[in-house]
């Protein structure tokens, strides 16, 4: 039996290939596909991101 392992890469790689649209993160130099957040983590990924507009903007 053959085990492919990941492919490690940087936090420079992992932004410059990052496709848009679609979640992932890096997790241990590892590209991890992530699911939408859904219910309460939903609402809460909606709040942070007002929270950090509102920050970004100087409210």
């Amino acid at each position: 039996m053959t085990i492919a392992l990941p492919k490690l890469v940087t936090f420079e790689e992992f932004t410059a290939w990052r496709p848009e649209g679609v979640r992932y993160e890096l997790h241990d130099s590892v590209i991890v596909d992530m699911s939408q957040p859904v219910g309460g983590h939903e609402e809460v990924t909606g709040f942070l991101c007002v929270i950090h507009t509102d920050f970004s903007s100087g409210k």
